[in-house]
């Protein structure tokens, strides 16, 4: 059990996305137990963009999407706060001894979406045109489609890289579209690209909180907004990623529905970085239990692996 006369630590960075997502977590833990008293901490990371990085990519900027997490864990380990709520998409495929991210919120829209203020679609888009990502799975799958189109780096939080395609700094941009609806901004949506066209990052629309293994008290508490069918279905994306030994230099994507009765669909790609070729497999099985979530991720990104050229995993 909890200790419900402190309050529970909660760790975020500090952007407007990663705030709302905190306070979805906030609300339901409060929902669940109103007795609970709840401080938030924002912590500032290094993966967080600065104007004077410019328009680099993360692994490029000293090291990628552990980045984002990094700080957080500190906080978590050192005992500043009880937990930490990333973006799953965000969190490497292993983790430190003692830490875990098995808790999640029921997931939002999974898909990538496309920006625009000038065109109504991807295929309308004048050969040349810009187009904004920091995603090399992004920047594949564009390029695959479009092959004639100029696709740049493009970072900054949600806001900044609205407003860079508002400033025509760029002719369009893709960005997930669970940040955009948690943000209230879905009505900037042009286009929303299938699964089929752009398989979406493991672990994409997911909030996840993570925790040390050991706090029993902590982890009692989000036993109670835990969404299983959103855990099985990141559990076996995961496991493919970590069969592919893949990182935020390998543009992979995993993707895992599960329906009424418990079938999973589970498809996973990796990109050539310029979108010339797609190392992909899917498979559907019954699945009731983390194992046997991970067993089947594990499988097909073992299945993958040796298809795609080493130089991808370097």
């Amino acid at each position: 059990m909890y200790d419900f006369d402190r309050p529970l630590r909660i760790g975020t960075r500090g952007s407007r996305l990663a705030l709302a997502q905190t306070h979805l977590v906030a609300d339901r833990l409060k929902a669940a137990f109103p007795q609970l008293q709840i401080t938030i901490r924002t912590i500032d990371t290094s993966g967080d963009w600065k104007k004077e990085h410019g328009e680099t990519r993360l692994p490029d900027n000293k090291g990628g999407k552990g980045l984002f997490l990094k700080e957080v864990e500190e906080a978590l380990i050192s005992d500043y706060i009880d937990c930490g709520v990333h973006s799953m998409k965000d969190v490497p495929s292993v983790l430190d001894e003692g830490l875990c991210v098995d808790h999640v919120l029921e997931r939002e829209d999974p898909r990538d979406a496309f920006i625009c203020s000038s065109h109504g679609c991807y295929y309308s888009l004048p050969e040349g045109a810009v187009v904004g990502t920091a995603s090399l799975r992004r920047q594949a799958a564009i390029t695959r489609i479009r092959p004639d189109l100029d696709v740049t780096i493009l970072r900054g939080n949600v806001d900044t890289r609205l407003q860079k395609v508002k400033d025509g700094q760029v002719d369009a941009a893709v960005l997930a579209a669970a940040g955009l609806k948690r943000l209230g901004l879905e009505g900037r949506v042009t286009k929303y690209f299938k699964p089929e066209e752009m398989l979406p990052a493991c672990g994409q629309g997911v909030v996840t909180i993570e925790t040390i293994q050991s706090h029993a008290g902590v982890r009692f508490l989000l036993d109670s907004i835990h969404h299983e069918e959103t855990g099985l279905a990141v559990t076996a994306e995961r496991a493919a990623l970590q069969a592919l030994e893949g990182s935020c230099q390998t543009p992979v994507g995993a993707y895992a529905t599960l329906d009424e009765n418990n079938q999973m669909h589970l498809r996973v790609c990796v990109y050539e970085a310029d979108g010339s070729a797609v190392y992909a497999d899917e498979a559907k099985a019954t699945i009731k239990t983390t194992k046997e979530a991970f067993d089947l991720g594990f499988k097909i990104g073992q299945k993958i692996r040796p298809l795609a050229p080493e130089e991808l995993f370097a």
